[in-house]
């Protein structure tokens, strides 16, 4: 797949710039050294009350208002799905595959929410709005473009998380508009439990993540991903955006001493192979230590990758944090 291909498929599933501060609810700046290791304030562990509400603005500064408590939500983003599942409730409709993960719906239930023709990319909106939805969230950089089709028909709420301080105030907005102020409280407190816990014994090791389906793969980092924002809490993260979407080279990851490698393989169309398969036909591949030692994890992109709500940085967490011990 050509470079340019890759950055834009991977636009449509993380975000593109260092996101807002979460206010209100104990996020804090954090930033990293020339290691990668986090050097900000500690996680908060107090989780502020979550009051119903009728409107909100959200972290990105847009209003969404609701006429009543929205129960028939059709989700256009993945982070739509894991907010739906933290807070007690199932989508209407969806157009990816993130609740047939165990740790969601489970293949079997996930298989009895309809799926919006049309893909990630180019949702139909008739098929949206046969669902009768009280609301309609979708991706801000792609989804936008629908508003105009589904004014006076539904609410459409535009989201882009860029950190996970972001994912959490998402969440507790949609808590607020749908009246499942404790289920979001609940959820919130479980995921600063757990990145608390993980950031108290931060591994010396090195770690990456790798997105991609052929040798033109990307490195995902703080700022531009939301799971690899959580990884200079964890772990030696010595990777930052260079301002655009970009890769990097096999020689440039062997210089880094990898340690522990995640793998995103991202398909487009049919199945054909996953990445670090693909990588182990060039011959560095097999001087990196991680790949040496056995260190080498692929991961469920549609966690990893698409997820980014509460429940999938969790899941991050917990894989992660297993693979650097």
């Amino acid at each position: 797949m050509p470079r340019t291909a890759l950055r834009h498929a991977r636009r449509l599933i993380a975000a593109a710039v260092l996101g807002s501060l979460l206010a209100g609810c104990g996020g804090t700046a954090e930033t990293a050294d020339d290691d990668g290791k986090d050097t900000g304030a500690r996680t908060g562990l107090k989780v502020e009350p979550i009051e119903s509400a009728r409107e909100i603005k959200d972290v990105k500064g847009v209003r969404v208002a609701t006429d009543k408590a929205p129960r028939r939500v059709v989700c256009l983003v993945a982070i739509c799905d894991d907010m739906l599942i933290e807070l007690g409730l199932t989508p209407a409709a969806t157009n990816n595959a993130l609740l047939a993960h165990e740790d969601f719906l489970g293949k079997k239930k996930a298989a009895k929410v309809p799926v919006i023709p049309g893909g990630f990319i180019a949702p139909e909106v008739e098929a949206v709005l046969s669902h009768k939805p009280d609301l309609v969230i979708g991706l801000t950089d792609t989804h936008g473009k629908l508003a105009p089709a589904l004014k006076g028909a539904t609410t459409f709420w535009p989201v882009q998380p860029d950190d996970w301080q972001d994912s959490v105030a998402y969440l507790r907005d949609l808590a607020a508009l749908t009246g499942r102020t404790e289920e979001g409280e609940k959820a919130e407190r479980t995921f600063r439990a757990k990145l608390a816990a993980a950031e108290k014994k931060p591994s010396e090791l090195t770690s990456l993540i790798i997105y991609g389906s052929d040798e033109n793969f990307g490195v995902a980092t703080p700022g531009t991903d939301v799971a690899a924002g959580l990884f200079p809490k964890i772990s030696r993260y010595p990777w930052k955006s260079r301002g655009v979407e970009g890769s990097y080279s096999l020689e440039e990851i062997l210089a880094r001493d990898v340690d522990v490698l995640f793998v995103e393989t991202l398909s487009f169309g049919e199945d054909d192979g996953k990445l670090s398969e693909k990588l182990a036909k060039n011959p560095l591949w097999g001087r990196i230590p991680a790949v040496r030692n056995g260190d080498v994890h692929e991961v469920d992109s549609e966690v990893w990758a698409k997820g980014r709500g509460t429940r999938s940085l969790g899941v991050v967490l917990d894989e992660a944090t297993a693979a650097l011990r």
